[in-house]
């Protein structure tokens, strides 16, 4: 068994700034998208109003049943419609990794039960030498296996603070900070399943796709979903997992087989993935196109480039609203990650943002990771309060006092008041 091996990254400016001039030329290619399909979903993509993972018929049935299958309990995590968000007190004192049975859970449909065994990985496109691919549950296990420790985060994790903090409207499911979790994960590498498969000097992008049902929205079906990245990308850190934090994966986190794709944003790592198009030609999807890209006053018209590194964002370890007594010692913890390198240094105010001082890491800084911090406070007079932690990455960045607004509630990565009652 390795450990995976970090290149030198990739370029997402110019890599977004090809496959945009790319699409806007028509040069662009996209299962079941044309470019004018694409524009005419991107004009429609202000009016989307969903709190959650759809509208009418569809929103009613997630709230009746929300298509997960491990169970849910209330002090581990919140569902929201198909999704589930990990509750951060129930993350104290459990480890630098997210125990399985509260890590969260985003679905844009439902949970679909796989058999390994009838399991089939289909590898296809014009960026191979030759034909398609097959490869079986065996198939991929028999490869060299890598482990990697990498934190999964939403997009939309924190787009509740939108309205909360900053009184914005925005849509899409209203997670607070609970979309985020760290797992130690195992399978192969996509690179070694594309040079298996054939991939041609000529690919420039890879698409995989998951085996979930299609998903609906306001009467238009976007298909399965699917989101390509360039092919540096995959041949650079990205797994086939098929277990997490030693195990094999549930269903519900991807079994059989999911991407795993550090630093970037969730969607990319697909779950129960079933095929991967590689293509000599730009690939564009509704997940790449309508949604996961910022749009707003602040952004182009048409939108941003697609979303690939996450921001800075931290959390406290400790249930909105806790009551903390007065007069004692009590020591805070939480945690603190970015997509754009490790965690250097966070800060922590306790009244309010007046004034901050360092918590104490109890990790290293760790690219595609987060590293646990603690402080102590006494506080000293009853009422309400607020907590404030504000992270610093490798790369200099710092998460600021307010957060971009964007129509669909991507990136917030604003330092977030965390309220308590000292008694």
């Amino acid at each position: 068994m390795g450990t995976v091996q970090r290149g030198t990254g990739v370029s997402e400016h110019a890599y977004d700034r090809d496959r945009l001039r790319q699409f806007l030329s028509g040069e662009a290619a996209g299962e079941g998208l044309s470019r004018r399909g694409v524009l005419r979903l991107l004009s429609a993509a202000a009016g989307l109003t969903v709190a959650g993972p759809g509208t009418g018929t569809a929103a009613a049935a997630a709230a009746e049943k929300p298509g997960i299958i491990k169970p849910l309990p209330a002090a581990l995590l919140t569902v929201r419609g198909t999704n589930a968000e990990t509750n951060w007190a129930a993350l104290r004192g459990t480890g630098y990794h997210t125990p399985v049975d509260r890590f969260f859970v985003r679905n844009h449909t439902a949970t679909p039960v796989l058999d390994p065994a009838h399991w089939r990985l289909t590898v296809w496109g014009s960026g191979l030498r030759g034909g398609s691919v097959e490869f079986s549950y065996d198939d991929l296990r028999s490869l060299p296996a890598v482990t990697s420790s990498v934190c999964l985060e939403c997009a939309g994790n924190g787009r509740s603070y939108f309205a909360t903090q900053q009184g914005e409207h925005v849509t899409g499911t209203p997670w607070t900070m609970g979309a985020v979790g760290a797992a130690r994960w195992r399978g192969a590498r996509l690179s070694d399943v594309l040079r298996a498969a054939g991939m041609s000097r000529r690919a420039v992008d890879v698409m995989p796709r998951g085996l979930d049902p299609a998903f609906t929205d306001g009467g238009t079906d976007y298909g399965r979903v699917r989101r390509p990245m360039p092919v540096a990308k995959a041949l650079d850190d990205v797994l086939l997992a098929y277990e997490m934090n030693g195990l094999p994966l549930l269903p519900d986190h991807g079994r059989p087989v999911r991407l795993v794709a550090p630093s970037w944003v969730g969607v990319a790592s697909v779950k129960w993935v079933g095929d991967i198009e590689v293509s000599d030609r730009p690939l564009f999807s509704p997940w790449n196109t309508v949604f996961y890209r910022l749009f707003g006053p602040a952004f182009p018209r048409g939108g941003s480039a697609p979303l690939a590194r996450q921001p800075v964002r931290s959390a406290f370890e400790l249930a909105p609203g806790a009551v903390l007594p007065a007069g004692r010692g009590h020591r805070l913890t939480g945690r603190s990650w970015s997509g754009r390198g490790g965690i250097r240094r966070v800060e922590v105010s306790t009244d309010g943002g007046a004034s901050w001082r360092d918590a104490r890491l109890h990790d290293a800084p760790r690219p595609a990771g987060w590293v646990r911090w603690s402080t102590r406070w006494q506080p000293q007079e009853p009422g309400p309060a607020h907590l404030l932690a504000r992270a610093t990455d490798t790369a200099g960045h710092t998460q600021p006092a307010v957060s971009a607004f964007n129509e669909q509630g991507f990136f917030f990565d604003a330092v977030v008041r965390h309220p308590v009652r000292v008694v």
